[in-house]
C-alpha cells in the first residue's frame, strides 16, 4: 500500500529522499494534482556544482516526473552575501564578474536532468539577482527586515554552531537567512512556487521562508528536505584524495566520474542506485541484493548508470570500455586520464613522486612516497619500490607512453609532447 497519493512522494520516500517536511498531507495534495511547484537554490561559488548538488537536482528530476514543475533558481544575488551553513570561516566575498562566470558555468549541468520549456511542467530557471540586488536597504529592512526575530535567528544552526564554536561571524554572513527566505516569498509571487527543497542542513532557512510567506500574505508554502549522505564508513560523500566531484565534465571527466561510482563501497551501492539512478526500484531490488563477488556487476549498473544520467549514454558506455579493456584485459585504452610531459623533460627525466603528484594520483610527495612504500605504486604495471625512481623516457612503452598505476584502480597515462 502507497505510505502517499502522490506519485512524488511515493517516490522519494520509496528512494530515501525524505528526511523533514514542514506538512506532508498538504504538500501530497497537491502534488497529487500536479500543482506542486517546487525549488532549488543553487549558489555559484565554484565553476561547478558537486554530487551533494546532484543528490538535490534528482529531486527536481522526481518533482518533474511525477507531473509537477521544478524551478532551478541561480543565486546570482545570495553568493555575493554568502551562506554560513556548515562553515567555520567567513566564504571569501566573490566578484560580480567571478559569479557571473561561475554561473554560466554550472548551468549546463541542468539540462542533462530535467526538460526546460514554457510548458505547465517544463522546467524553468531563474536568477535571485533579479530581485535581490535591486532591493534599498531600507526598502529590506521595512519591508522584509520587521518580519524576523533576532533571538530566533540566533538560534539557528547555521549561526549558532558557529557561535558555539567562538568563530567569528560577519553582519553580512547573518544576512543570508534574509535574503533565502525573501527568495521564496518572490518565487511564490513571480511563478506560483509553493516548494523549497534541500539538503537537511537547509532546513531552518526554508522553515524561515515558509514563516516569511506567511507573514507577506503569500499563499501556502511548503518545505522537505533529504539526509545528507555518508559514506557507509562515515565519511562525507563526494570527497576523493583529490577533491571534489564535480559534475562539470572539464573539472572531473566522466571517467573519474564513473570510476567514483565503481569504487563504492559495497554497503552503499543499494543506497547510491535509489538515489543516483533512475533504474525501476524492482531491479535496484534485483542488484542491492547480490552478494559477494556478484555486487561488483552491481557497481557497474551504479557507475554506468549515474555516468549516462549525468554526462550521456556514450560517454558512460566509453568509460565502461576503458574499464574493461584496462582492468580485465590489462590494455592500455587510450581513453585513461592523459597528461603531458615535455620530451626534453622527459628526457632527462622526473622523480616518481612529483611525477605521481603532477599525475593527480597524489596530493604531496610525502603522500606518493606513502603509497611507494605500501607498495602500492607501479609504471608501466610493474611494481616500483625505490621512492627515488627518475622516470625518463625509457619508461616509454610499445605504445609510446608510460602507465601510472595506484593499487589496481587508478590509472594515468603519460605523453610525452
Amino acid at each position: 500500500m502507497s505510505a502517499y497519493k502522490s506519485d512524488f512522494l511515493n517516490i522519494l520516500n520509496e528512494r530515501g529522499f525524505i528526511h523533514q517536511c514542514s506538512d506532508f498531507e498538504g504538500l501530497d495534495t497537491l502534488a497529487s494534482k500536479g500543482e506542486a511547484v517546487g525549488y532549488i537554490g543553487y549558489d555559484c561559488t565554484a565553476p561547478s556544482l558537486h554530487i551533494g548538488n546532484y543528490l538535490t537536482m534528482m529531486m527536481l528530476y522526481w518533482l518533474q516526473q511525477s507531473g509537477n514543475k521544478p524551478i532551478a533558481l541561480m543565486g546570482g544575488g545570495t553568493t555575493m552575501v554568502g551562506d554560513p551553513s556548515g562553515k567555520d570561516e567567513t566564504r571569501q566575498l566573490r566578484t560580480v564578474e567571478e559569479i557571473g562566470a561561475n554561473k554560466d558555468s554550472i548551468k549546463q549541468v541542468f539540462s542533462r536532468v530535467l526538460n526546460f520549456g514554457d510548458g505547465a511542467h517544463d522546467a524553468i530557471m531563474v536568477d535571485n539577482a533579479d530581485w535581490l540586488l535591486k532591493l534599498s536597504y531600507i526598502d529590506m529592512l521595512r519591508d522584509v527586515g520587521r518580519h524576523f526575530s533576532v533571538n530566533r535567528m540566533l538560534s539557528m544552526d547555521s549561526v549558532r554552531l558557529r557561535l558555539e564554536r567562538e568563530q567569528e561571524m560577519s553582519f553580512i554572513e547573518f544576512n543570508y537567512m534574509v535574503c533565502q527566505s525573501y527568495d521564496y516569498v518572490e518565487l511564490a509571487r513571480r511563478y506560483g512556487c509553493n516548494l523549497q527543497m534541500g539538503g537537511s542542513d537547509q532546513w531552518g532557512n526554508i522553515v524561515n521562508g515558509v514563516e516569511l510567506g506567511r507573514r507577506m500574505g503569500t499563499h501556502q508554502l511548503y518545505a522537505l528536505t533529504t539526509p545528507l549522505l555518508t559514506t557507509a564508513s562515515g565519511e562525507k560523500m563526494g570527497k576523493t584524495a583529490n577533491g571534489a566531484v564535480w559534475l562539470n565534465a572539464d573539472m572531473f571527466s566522466a571517467w573519474d566520474f564513473w570510476q567514483y561510482w565503481r569504487n563504492a563501497e559495497d554497503a552503499d551501492v543499494g543506497r547510491f542506485l535509489k538515489r543516483f539512478t533512475i533504474l525501476p526500484m524492482d531491479e535496484i531490488r534485483r542488484l542491492e541484493a547480490l552478494q559477494g563477488a556478484e555486487i561488483n556487476e552491481a557497481k557497474k549498473v551504479l557507475a554506468n548508470e549515474a555516468t549516462a544520467l549525468l554526462h550521456g549514454r556514450a560517454a558512460a558506455e566509453e568509460a565502461a570500455e576503458t574499464a574493461r579493456k584496462t582492468f580485465e584485459e590489462g590494455a592500455i585504452s587510450d581513453n585513461l586520464p592523459t597528461i603531458s610531459i615535455p620530451s626534453d623533460e622527459l628526457q632527462s627525466g622526473v622523480g616518481l613522486l612529483a611525477l605521481f603528484v603532477r599525475a593527480g594520483l597524489a596530493g604531496s610527495n610525502g603522500e606518493a612516497r606513502r603509497h611507494v612504500q605500501g607498495g602500492a605504486i607501479k609504471l608501466n604495471d610493474v611494481a616500483i619500490s625505490d621512492d627515488k625512481t627518475l622516470v625518463n623516457s625509457g619508461y616509454l612503452n610499445d605504445d609510446g607512453v608510460i602507465k601510472l598505476s595506484l593499487g589496481k584502480k587508478k590509472h594515468v597515462l603519460v605523453r610525452p609532447q
